[in-house]
């Protein structure tokens, strides 16, 4: 696991604080979208699909540091969008920095030769740089050639400069099992500290939706992975070792949405990083307003096929304090990848999808539209 120990410890200590104060829910890692503008057009997101008003919004340095105290969680992970856009980033991770909390900055890396001097190494500070696999995978998920190239420029110049670097690599249903482990070996020759890896979700705007993984199709994936990396020791992932072990179809959780919560330009985004179903003024609004029951696999059919990190990281790290021998075999021993799987949660009672993107979007920009008046 490609987790610091400075982040171990602080992170361990807020968790045991929270569980010795009794708190039920709360945050693990805020997801910080400021902007929502891109400077690619990848077929798989469903972040970039608003009218110019929206794009052209930014959460201001003010709310977004206003955002991490409110919050209080001990990593921060600034996404978009591309984050690099945001005229005020320099600040807002310097900000979030000196509250020493962890920063975990995604990009798609196509601004960072140009930016890179606007950020100092910090042992809370990550570059988290976009690379859905080898040359040919990753231009075709950003639907753009020579992007994978620029990124991994940008990878070595970062780590040259003596930055943190880990990389998210988010995997589809036309992933090439060998393909994918031959990546994961390749990225040891980029000196990186750690790779994030989820399968795609669903976003019901994104333009591809012919390439998204269902659970079955999620499980027999990275055990497939998996076993061409010794069970993933081969290779230092930045998540914990009962999340692998979830992703491999060995256990069976549901999600934890109030461990990732989110601010976007929005408001506080209702229940999760994935699902805009309603938006709160405060973080103090989402927690005690929301209807957590709601959502969730099992409970909502827009969750059914979800095993995302932002969704069950926080689910695992959970077990992992509880149960941390059975997070400590599984991390010395591997992920196993045979035998049967665990039972998945049952989806007799969940309820229909309800689609109200485009009546968020309308409030939205009615509101601008007021306030320009």
């Amino acid at each position: 696991m490609a987790i610091p120990f400075l982040q171990q410890a602080y992170v361990g200590a807020y968790l045991m604080k929270q569980r010795f104060k009794g708190n039920k829910r709360y945050p693990l890692v805020l997801m910080l979208e400021p902007l929502f503008r891109c400077n690619l057009a990848c077929s798989g997101c469903g972040k970039i699909d608003y009218p110019d008003p929206i794009l052209n919004q930014r959460v201001s340095l003010k709310d977004s540091l206003d955002a991490v105290d409110e919050c209080g969680a001990p990593v921060v992970s600034i996404a978009g969008g591309e984050p690099l856009l945001h005229k005020e980033m320099p600040q807002i991770v310097k900000g979030i920095i000196e509250r020493k909390k962890f920063v975990y900055l995604c990009t798609n890396a196509l601004l960072l030769e140009k930016k890179i001097d606007d950020y100092e190494p910090s042992p809370f500070f990550v570059w988290s740089i976009h690379l859905d696999g080898d040359r040919e995978m990753h231009d075709a998920a950003v639907s753009q050639e020579g992007v994978y190239d620029r990124a991994v420029a940008a990878i070595k110049l970062a780590k040259s400069r003596g930055f943190r670097v880990n990389i998210n690599c988010t995997l589809f249903n036309n992933a090439d099992p060998e393909k994918v482990a031959k990546f994961f070996d390749s990225t040891k020759d980029l000196g990186l500290d750690g790779i994030t890896v989820s399968p795609g979700y669903a976003y019901e705007r994104a333009p591809d939706q012919q390439h998204f993984l269902n659970r079955s199709k999620t499980k027999q994936l990275f055990r497939d992975i998996l076993k061409r990396g010794n069970g993933g020791k081969n290779w230092s992932f930045s998540q914990s070792s009962l999340f692998l072990d979830f992703l491999a179809g060995n256990r069976s959780y549901h999600c934890t949405p109030w461990g990732n919560p989110t601010r976007t330009v929005f408001g506080w985004q209702r229940p999760c990083y994935l699902l805009g179903e309603g938006y709160a003024k405060t973080y103090k609004e989402l927690m005690d307003t929301t209807d957590w029951d709601k959502y969730g696999v099992g409970n909502y059919e827009k969750c059914a096929d979800c095993m995302v990190h932002s969704g069950f990281e926080a689910t695992a790290v959970n077990e992992t304090l509880t149960r941390p021998l059975r997070a400590l075999g599984v991390a010395l021993k591997g992920v196993r990848t045979d035998g049967p799987m665990a039972e998945d949660v049952s989806f007799a009672k969940q309820r229909p999808a309800e689609f109200v993107f485009s009546k968020h979007v309308e409030i939205k920009l009615d509101e601008l539209r007021r306030a320009k008046a």
